[in-house]
């Protein structure tokens, strides 16, 4: 888990990190943050909970907890990962923890968009591939260096040619997935279209 919390930020070009495999289909995003932690007031926390039930029972043993796993940041799984609930409080959860970046054989269509909006990009592979990755990882610390304007991911000794829309690709390239960013930088724009709408004209003669 990374200690230190910093927001991905405008545009992104490449993640590289150490993996960490999480096998097992049909993973939801009750297991990834189970349904108690909802009610926090935001999710500055979550990271400390994700995978809580599964992590209790494993004892020390689930891959979010042993030693060779920390300071990972690329989470590699299998197929349908983050279905279920559309709780954002999932991959929330996962960024807090340090993951910047998830590969696998495909995803929720609700939990997807809820990570291109934090800013995780979310690959797919084969399931040949995913298993080849997980099966090397668990041999050994596995880093990747991805390039998403190539859509590619490589090691020392693999390389992958790594899938992802299209549309998702050209939002992490231009910054636009960060709304927060892009409304920033257009103070401008968001001020003269705020003096330019005659309805708040009119109700700022009461103030």
């Amino acid at each position: 888990m990374n200690p230190e919390f910093n927001p991905p930020r405008g545009r992104i070009y490449q993640i590289e990190g150490k993996c960490i495999s999480l096998i097992g289909n049909d993973i939801d995003t009750d297991r990834i943050i189970p349904a108690r932690f909802l009610k926090c007031i935001n999710f500055d926390s979550l990271g400390e909970s994700v995978f809580e039930d599964d992590r209790a029972i494993l004892r020390g043993k689930h891959p979010f907890d042993v030693d060779e796993s920390k300071d990972a940041s690329i989470l590699i799984v299998n197929s349908n990962f983050g279905c279920g609930s559309s709780r954002e409080h999932a991959p929330q959860a996962l960024l807090r923890w340090g993951i910047k970046a998830i590969i696998g054989e495909s995803f929720a269509e609700i939990f997807y968009s809820n990570c291109i909006a934090i800013g995780i990009p979310c690959f797919t592979l084969p399931k040949n591939s995913i298993k080849d990755i997980q099966k090397y990882n668990d041999n050994k610390n596995f880093f990747l260096e991805i390039d998403i304007k190539d859509s590619c991911a490589k090691s020392k000794d693999l390389i992958f040619n790594l899938q992802i829309k299209e549309s998702s690709r050209k939002m992490f390239l231009s910054g636009e997935w960060d709304a927060t960013s892009t409304l920033l930088e257009n103070e401008n724009l968001i001020e003269n279209k705020f003096n330019d709408l005659p309805y708040l004209k009119f109700n700022s003669n009461y103030f």
